[in-house]
């Protein structure tokens, strides 16, 4: 199916392609599903991604849904920064550091406490020096 509707001639300057708003419509849509990237869609139909980005803005489907527009505070929506409290990291065990090194048939293994990171990078380095 042929979307763009332009003549190319030999030698004639190459113009601006122009889109149905059939094919915007439809390039749209198929971003609109889950799971699905703009810029995969972009790359299938051999558009830039920022361009359907922008089809997608001037269409009204910026966000996913009207609700989160409401949602969001004025600062939000002018990309200005907004903090975000983080929950408490839960603690996971602490293994040792494992740094296997190989050369040839040789293979040395060594086992540091994670709490030694700092000397075993400067170990690391003066050994690959």
């Amino acid at each position: 199916m042929n979307t763009i509707e332009t003549t190319a001639v030999k030698g004639e300057r190459r113009r601006r392609r122009r889109h149905s708003d059939e094919f915007k419509a439809n390039l749209v849509a198929a971003c609109a599903r889950s799971g699905v990237s703009i810029a995969s869609v972009a790359l299938a139909n051999g558009i830039n991604a920022n361009l359907l980005r922008r089809w997608m803005i001037e269409g009204g489907q910026g966000l996913s849904s009207p609700e989160a527009t409401a949602e969001l505070s004025r600062d939000q929506r002018n990309g200005a920064f907004v903090a975000v409290q983080l929950g408490a990291a839960q603690s996971s065990p602490v293994q040792d550091l494992r740094i296997e090194l190989k050369r040839g048939a040789t293979t040395v293994v060594v086992h540091w406490p994670s709490s030694a990171c700092a000397a075993s990078a400067a170990w690391l380095r003066e050994i690959l020096r």
